[in-house]
């Protein structure tokens, strides 16, 4: 953790924060991670789904002690749903009230109602207002879901760090929040946006990396079981599936092979537990029965091998 929530300092402290908070990652992002603290820039994290790009913004608020403020992102996102909208419901009430008294005052009344005792503040205009001195971490998570007006949009608050109101005019933020931006890459982001941006990408992890994943999120797990779900969970990731396992998906398989009581990988349990693993029946059928029985005849030898 940061001392007194401030900064990371060097790379080597990037890195301690992230293992503090149990994510291993590798030195290139935690070289990335620094970069984009120290210049102020947002980062941009694109990768396969569930490969631990959500969980960074998790551990940078965590290891600095900032709120997380997370916009998810989904087709048809708008300013509404992102930024503002004011509460109609209240200002009716707020103007029959008005009205009820005998106020007449139209000045007095649009200024009462356009106010923000009745301004919701969605997740952008949150970050923007976040505290000084301690500015909040803005997680834009799955940017390729919402459309290009939505993303040109983002460009000009990313830019500024500022948004307009037309009631209440200009908000600046005090301090820029840490801006992490996530995508699945189910589409290109314009470079105008990335260009704003630090860019990494996070890929799978290798076999060591990963072990130590499953040993930190799992400790209770096994040396035999974790390190036979990490080499299986290796070769699946070559077998042309249409959608990878990703680390989320191993931390699971570990924990339910756990809860059914195995120490060690065997047909049956593959066969019972492959959809914890597997999100798609195409792929499910591909790997079941024979193919599962050879990749892990294929990993209990390897690591027979080793021992």
């Amino acid at each position: 953790m940061a001392e007194n929530n401030q900064m990371p300092t060097t790379i080597d402290a990037v890195e301690k924060l992230l293992l503090d908070n149990n994510y291993v990652g590798d030195r290139a992002l935690s070289t990335v991670l620094f970069l984009a603290l120290k210049m102020g820039r947002p980062l941009f994290l694109e990768g396969e789904a569930g490969v631990g790009k959500t969980e960074i913004a998790k551990v940078l608020a965590s290891g600095l002690e900032r709120p997380l403020i997370r916009l998810q992102c989904y087709e048809g996102l708008d300013v509404n749903s992102a930024v503002y909208e004011w509460n109609y419901a209240a200002q009716m009430m707020e103007i029959r009230m008005r009205e009820a008294s005998q106020d007449k005052d139209i000045k007095s009344i649009k200024k009462s109602v356009f106010s923000d005792e009745f301004l919701i503040e969605r997740p952008l205009l949150q970050a923007i207002r976040g505290e000084s001195g301690k500015a909040p971490i803005l997680l834009i998570d799955e940017l390729d879901r919402t459309d290009e007006a939505f993303e040109a949009f983002l460009l000009e608050i990313l830019s500024d760090f500022q948004i307009t109101i037309p009631e209440l005019g200009t908000i600046k933020a005090e301090e820029p929040p840490i801006v992490i931006v996530t995508t699945n890459r189910t589409r290109e982001i314009h470079d105008a946006l990335k260009r704003r941006c630090l860019y990494h990408w996070v890929d799978y992890p290798d076999a060591a990396r990963e072990m130590e994943i499953v040993k930190r999120k799992v400790p209770e797990i096994s040396d035999q079981l974790s390190a036979e779900i990490v080499e299986f969970v290796q070769r699946l990731r070559d077998q042309n599936l249409y959608k990878n396992p990703g680390i989320a998906e191993s931390l699971d398989w570990a924990t339910a092979l756990i809860e059914l009581d195995k120490i060690a990988l065997d047909p049956q349990a593959i066969t019972d537990t492959l959809g914890v693993l597997l999100k798609y029946q195409d792929d499910i059928a591909k790997i079941e029965g024979d193919q599962s029985t050879k990749i892990l005849n294929s990993v209990k030898s390897e690591l027979a091998a080793a021992s």
